[in-house]
C-alpha cells in the first residue's frame, strides 16, 4: 500500500507543490529517475545470482553507462558462470553512520557478458577505474527491467 504526501518544496520566488509517495512502512518511494541518479552516483553494489538453486550475493565495483550496469569479473568464477544470460538482482544503498537516514535501490534485469571487442573497449574507456579482474576478465552488463527504491529519514 502506498500513500501520497504533498509537500511544498521551496523554489526561488514561488513555492512548488511536490508529491512524495510513502509506502506502508513509512519509507519514501523513489521514482525510477531518482533511482538511476543514485545508481549513477555510486560505485559499489551487490549482485544476487543463483548458483545451483542457492542464492549468492557478490560485491562488485560497477558503473552505470548508457542506462546499463557494467562490471568486470574473473574467468571461471561462480559470479561469471551465474551471471551469463540470467535474471539477477542488483542492489545499491547508502546509509549515514548513525543509521538515521539513507536510501536503497533494487534493480532486476538480465545479466549478459559483453563479447564485442568494440563494446568492451568503449565500456572500459567510460569506466577505466573498474576493479581489475586480471587476465581473462569478462565485462558483464545488466539492463534494468525493474527499478525500485526507497529513502528513509530519521523521524525528528
Amino acid at each position: 500500500m502506498t500513500r501520497a504526501v504533498r509537500l511544498y518544496a521551496p523554489e526561488p520566488q514561488k513555492a512548488k507543490l511536490a508529491t512524495v509517495l510513502m509506502d506502508a512502512e513509512g519509507l519514501e518511494v523513489l521514482f525510477a529517475e531518482q533511482c538511476l541518479e543514485l545508481l549513477a552516483g555510486s560505485r559499489l553494489g551487490r549482485i544476487a545470482v543463483t548458483i545451483g538453486a542457492v542464492p549468492a550475493i557478490f560485491p562488485v565495483d560497477y558503473r552505470l553507462i548508457d542506462g546499463q550496469i557494467i562490471f568486470r569479473t574473473r574467468d571461471a568464477t561462480n559470479l561469471h558462470t551465474a551471471s551469463a544470460n540470467t535474471v539477477v538482482a542488483f542492489e545499491v544503498d547508502d546509509v549515514d553512520p548513525s543509521w538515521a537516514e539513507g536510501w536503497s535501490v533494487l534493480v532486476v534485469g538480465v545479466a549478459r557478458e559483453i563479447r564485442d571487442d568494440v563494446a568492451i573497449a568503449l565500456a572500459l574507456d567510460q569506466a577505466p577505474s573498474l576493479w581489475d579482474a586480471g587476465v581473462g576478465a569478462h565485462v558483464i552488463s545488466i539492463l534494468p527491467a525493474f527499478v525500485s527504491g526507497r529513502r528513509f529519514v530519521h523521524a525528528a
